[in-house]
C-alpha cells in the first residue's frame, strides 16, 4: 500500500519561511521523481516543483529562487523548502510521486498572513 505522508505545513507572517516533508512508503522511493502541488482556495492544483531520481531540479516560475526541493532516498522523504513566501502562496501542498500511475499525499494547508 502506497502512502505518502505531508507534514510541515502551518500559519507563517509574510516574508517568512517553511519546510515541508513527505515521507513515502509502498513505492521504490529513490527511482521515482518527485513533485510538489498546490491548490488555493477556488483554483485548480498547480505544479510547484520536482526532482529525478537524480536529483534535477524544475520549478514553476512563481517559486523559483524562493523554493528549493530536495530529497533523502535513504529517508524515503522529499522536502520543500520555502523561503520568502508570499500572501499568494497561501494553499494547500500536494506531494505526488511522479510514477504511472501516479500517488497523491493528502496534503498540508500553508498560510501566509500578510
Amino acid at each position: 500500500q502506497v502512502q505518502l505522508v505531508e507534514s510541515g505545513g502551518g500559519l507563517v507572517q509574510a516574508g517568512g519561511s517553511l519546510r515541508l516533508s513527505c515521507a513515502a512508503s509502498g513505492i521504490l522511493f529513490s527511482i521515482n521523481a518527485m513533485g510538489w502541488y498546490r491548490q488555493a482556495p477556488g483554483k485548480q492544483r498547480e505544479f510547484v516543483a520536482v526532482i529525478s531520481s537524480a536529483g534535477s531540479t524544475n520549478y514553476a516560475d512563481s517559486v523559483k529562487g524562493r523554493f528549493t526541493i530536495s530529497r533523502d532516498n535513504a529517508k524515503n522523504t522529499v522536502y520543500l523548502q520555502m523561503t520568502s513566501l508570499k500572501p499568494e502562496d497561501t494553499a494547500v501542498y500536494y506531494c505526488r510521486s511522479m510514477s504511472s500511475p501516479p500517488y497523491w499525499g493528502q496534503g498540508t494547508q500553508v498560510t501566509v498572513s500578510s
